[in-house]
């Protein structure tokens, strides 16, 4: 049976991660660390990877992020509204705290990842977000058998994609590391998604803004 490789790619970092402000749809720019997040992963995949085609988010920081890496791998992007963040409606633009204290109701509904439940102000469920995500990533895969493509997108998809491999629950706990600009390889053939290796950032572990790099 013929699978695609998939290189799922959280965008890099944004002050408004390091703030626990949630971003859902809105565009927010990388910040420092994540331009030079996005620089090493681009040199570390244009090194190491054969690449067929690029598709992204086409919000700021994944698009930001995946430019990086088209440059380096000299492809075009394809922006796909299927890769975006979660809408998170009224919290968007709120830090945790605030949306405890502001929403708490909300907000307990979903810390409990209460599949159902969307936040106020038009957001989105999980389960509307894993119908999106995973739909998208069929459409995308099954036209690059036998072939390796990079997907670009949010936290939150990565996160779907993780439970969709390894045929998790959505009200699962997480344990696995969503880091900006981590290397998250999956295979995707007719039969579904499955995991072949998780969160590498060997571009950025040991490694330090201040390095010049060639």
């Amino acid at each position: 049976m013929q699978a695609t490789r998939i290189l799922a790619i959280r965008h890099g970092e944004t002050a408004w991660n390091v703030a626990t402000r949630i971003q859902g749809q809105l565009d927010v720019p990388l910040n420092a660390t994540g331009e030079w997040q996005a620089a090493q992963l681009a040199q570390a995949l244009s090194a190491q990877e054969k690449i067929d085609a690029i598709y992204t988010s086409d919000l700021l920081r994944a698009y930001a992020t995946a430019h990086a890496i088209g440059q380096a791998v000299k492809l075009p992007l394809h922006t796909h509204l299927g890769l975006r963040e979660r809408g998170f409606g009224d919290f968007e633009a709120k830090t945790f705290a605030e949306i405890a204290t502001a929403l708490p109701a909300d907000s307990l509904r979903w810390r409990k990842r209460d599949p159902e439940w969307a936040p106020p102000g038009g957001g989105e469920s999980l389960v509307a977000m894993r119908e999106r995500v995973l739909s998208t990533v069929n459409h995308l895969a099954s036209g690059h058998l036998g072939g390796n493509i990079v997907l670009v997108a949010h936290g939150g998809v990565m996160d779907i994609l993780y439970r969709a491999a390894t045929r998790l629950d959505l009200q699962a706990p997480r344990t696995w590391d969503l880091s900006n600009t981590a290397v998250n390889r999956l295979l995707w053939t007719t039969e579904g998604l499955s995991l072949v290796g998780w969160a590498d950032k060997s571009h950025i572990d040991g490694h330090s803004q201040d390095e010049t790099t060639a």
